[in-house]
């Protein structure tokens, strides 16, 4: 269908929209006119996705003057894969409307682990591996000496598309990783390399949050993007924990024993007796273009860009690299006093925190490196490992991470801490000291993001309460709004449960998650409930060792057994690929009618990033409150630092953080309209007004009084009733008065003010 949003006409793929979408792309019509920036919450399931794409490719055909470029971020590839195909959708839709007017580039860009299509490289088992493996054959001296010698291997794919020169250019069109992929191995080009160059010539570019708000990926990937485009991070509720991510470093013992390996093997290349005679002229025409100042940003052919520089673009100093780390050997023995300085701060009994100003004094007054030369470490270090044309990377990773760590705490004065701890506190016996560069200020890698693009769109279904958002990233929306979730029929039910059937309170406090009376009461809640609920059940806990004490108890109590009877049980893990035979393995359970129970961990993967849609979820209990481990020191400088700079009490932050994880844990279980789900928050805190006020708007508009202070045998009651209902035959478009669907007659009477009483 197509229709007009003030001066812009929308196309859009469906022939239906509902209510909820309409609005949100008014909203972010207006964010767009006022090229400013914008939070908006949608809840999940009601085709956010695609009325983003749809708004903002037509905002930007109904203005060719002055064309926008949307650069989509998602957080994993498989949400990239899926954004992609809906564009495609999209785009094939606007062409049949528009003819070849309509052409657009859309293309997602993912690392070479994803893009490689070289059998020998892309067989590594890691990223960084993958990277090492690419410049081994890549890297501009490999290339030059391989033209003297055919017999050293080169990348065929590579060398074919540096041929195709200006040649090799992707044609318009919507690409997914996959169809890069086909298209390198069709050309024989590197679909890599041409998605890198690609990316500034194309209208829709979907990526990680990473090549935005990681100043290293960032500084490479994203600088050439013009100020007229539109940002968009989808899923953004846990926005300010990748900004913090993107700026903290933690050295351990096994860094500083590979960083002084790493050393040794440069100092060996530079004192090599070849490179004394003959490459002496190449350290020599290094010294001379670090004394012009002219760090490494300048023009490498594409294959040698390496990480850039750990700080932000605008803290970067633009001047000459201080004269005591010129020469390579200087560097070197600057670089080892650093390590050595390192491991005596690690050799501490107590837990010592400081702030990054008390920490260069300290170790200029005991190493004698001042505040200029950390500034410059990450530079230098990148500089004297192309001069010594070192191309397995990966074996590099250690010195690397203090060089970034030196950078780090050499520029910034004030949002960082430096926290050393001797051991983990929840296995005192065990040393394992740990140096943790830490940020506590999110709004330091985003800045740069808010200032450069004329429209950053931040939204996700979890983004309450919305007003804390713009404190925590220091930025002012033009637009902040919640939307509520139009429906034919309830077909959301959550509930609170706050005690079991014999009465007794239920939580995860830490004084009570181990009563055995609790224990028992979840054993039987969730006994009691497969039982009734067909299908898919999703359980959460708190934590991992949490979830591993319970259903071991439940296994020595018979409790597991009992639920073995009705459903079978899958538990998530820490490693990836059992939680995805796991997955895997539940989903066939639910398929061929024998149900199943999966229990995973807030916060982990499965919290993240998977949907249990129709009968792969009919019921999510969250057991317990799921607030983040309060004792941590690195949490608790950041809550101070949240306090002192912005005003916000650790309560609230704690209570925020818990609620958004648990909205994000219960939110999976419904993923469109036609879908319907329970939930059901276990714990006795969840009736407190203070703590369900964060829950997402759109749930809270469900969760009626009467499901508030709930036991066992009334959610139980509860649940049949609404799954009584469910059963029933309903109508889609929505029968009297309420519309939850609109079609362009809808739509056309609207612009007439006659339908806006219908919708809200």
């Amino acid at each position: 269908m197509k229709f007009q949003i003030e001066d812009v006409t929308v196309y859009f793929p469906y022939d239906n929209i509902y209510p909820e979408q309409y609005s949100y792309m008014v909203e972010l019509k207006r964010a767009l006119d006022a090229k400013g920036h914008a939070l908006l919450e949608m809840p999940t399931g009601t085709g956010k996705t695609i009325a983003l794409l749809s708004l903002i490719t037509s905002y930007g055909l109904s203005k060719p003057s002055n064309p926008i470029k949307l650069l989509y971020c998602t957080r994993t590839v498989h949400e990239m894969e899926k954004t992609l195909a809906e564009l495609r959708v999209l785009h094939q839709y606007q062409l049949r409307h528009l003819g070849p007017a309509a052409r657009i580039l859309a293309l997602g860009l993912s690392s070479r682990k994803n893009l490689c299509i070289n059998p020998a490289v892309v067989s590594a088992e890691n990223r960084d591996s993958v990277d090492a493996g690419c410049r081994k054959l890549t890297a501009s001296w490999v290339r030059a000496l391989s033209i003297e010698n055919p017999n050293l291997p080169t990348c065929p794919f590579f060398e074919n598309y540096e041929k195709a020169a200006s040649e090799a250019v992707l044609p318009p069109g919507v690409y997914t990783l996959q169809d890069l992929r086909a298209f390198g191995r069709d050309k024989g080009w590197c679909p890599y390399f041409l998605a890198r160059h690609m990316v500034q010539f194309a209208n829709v570019v979907v990526y990680s949050y990473q090549y935005l708000l990681d100043p290293k990926v960032a500084g490479i990937i994203s600088k050439e993007m013009q100020r007229e485009s539109v940002v968009v991070f989808d899923e953004a509720h846990n926005i300010d924990n990748v900004c913090i991510e993107a700026l903290s470093v933690s050295v351990r013992r096994q860094t500083l024993e590979g960083a002084t390996r790493n050393l040794s093997k440069m100092a060996q290349e530079i004192n090599r007796g070849r490179f004394k005679a003959t490459d002496a002229g190449r350290l020599r025409a290094e010294y001379n273009r670090l004394v012009e100042g002219l760090a490494i940003r300048g023009d490498l052919p594409i294959s040698d860009t390496w990480l850039s520089n750990p700080a932000l673009p605008d803290d970067i100093l633009k001047e000459a690299v201080p004269g005591n780390i010129r020469r390579a050997e200087h560097f070197l023995s600057v670089l080892r006093r650093l390590v050595q300085y390192l491991h005596g701060r690690l050799e501490t009994e107590n837990v010592e925190k400081e702030g990054p100003v008390a920490f260069v004094a300290s170790i200029n007054s005991q190493a004698g490196i001042d505040q200029k030369m950390l500034r410059f470490c990450y530079d230098r270090l990148h500089s004297l490992m192309m001069t010594l044309e070192i191309t397995d990377t990966d074996e590099f990773l250690h010195i690397q991470t203090i060089c970034d760590f030196a950078t780090l705490v050499g520029t910034y004065t004030r949002g960082f801490s430096i926290i050393i701890e001797p051991f983990d506190e929840r296995m005192p016996h065990i040393p394992d000291p740990v140096l943790q560069l830490s940020c506590h200020d999110a709004s330091l890698a985003i800045k740069p993001v808010f200032d450069r693009f004329q429209s950053v769109v931040i939204t996700s279904g979890t983004l309450s309460p919305i007003d804390l958002y713009p404190r925590l990233l220091n930025f002012n929306p033009v637009v902040s709004r919640s939307f509520t979730m139009s429906l034919t029929r309830n077909c959301i039910c959550p509930m609170v449960l706050t005690r079991g059937s014999d009465q007794l309170p239920v939580s995860t406090k830490f004084d009570m998650r181990s009563d055995p009376g609790v224990v028992r009461n979840y054993g039987r809640l969730l006994l009691e409930m497969v039982s009734v609920v067909p299908d898919g059940i999703v359980c959460f806990f708190v934590s991992y060792s949490y979830m591993d004490g319970i259903v071991n108890t439940w296994n020595e109590t018979g409790i597991l057994k009992d639920i073995m009877q009705h459903k079978l049980v899958f538990i998530e893990t820490q490693d990836v690929v059992e939680t995805t035979l796991a997955l895997d393995n539940y989903r066939r359970a639910c398929d061929c009618g024998r149900g199943a129970v999966f229990f995973s961990v807030a916060r982990g993967k499965v919290a993240e990033g998977i949907d249990f849609d129709r009968h792969y979820g009919r019921l999510v209990i969250m057991f317990g409150v799921p607030f983040q481990y309060t004792l941590s020191r690195i949490l608790l400088a950041r809550l101070e630092y949240l306090r002192e700079t912005f005003q916000i009490k650790e309560g609230d932050f704690l209570t925020f953080d818990a609620l958004r994880q648990a909205a994000q844990c219960v939110g999976r279980v419904i993923r469109s309209k036609a879908d319907y789900g329970m939930m059901i928050f276990a714990d006795k805190r969840y009736s407190r007004h203070d703590k369900r006020s964060k829950l997402p708007g759109w749930i809270l508009s469900h969760l009626r009084d009467a499901h508030l202070n709930l036991s066992t045998d009334m959610a139980l009651h509860i649940a049949r009733e609404f799954l009584r209902k469910m059963a029933q035959p309903y109508d889609k478009a929505g029968g009297s008065g309420r519309k939850t669907l609109l079609s362009q007659e809808d739509l056309e009477k609207m612009g007439d003010g006659s339908m806006n009483e219908m919708l809200f």
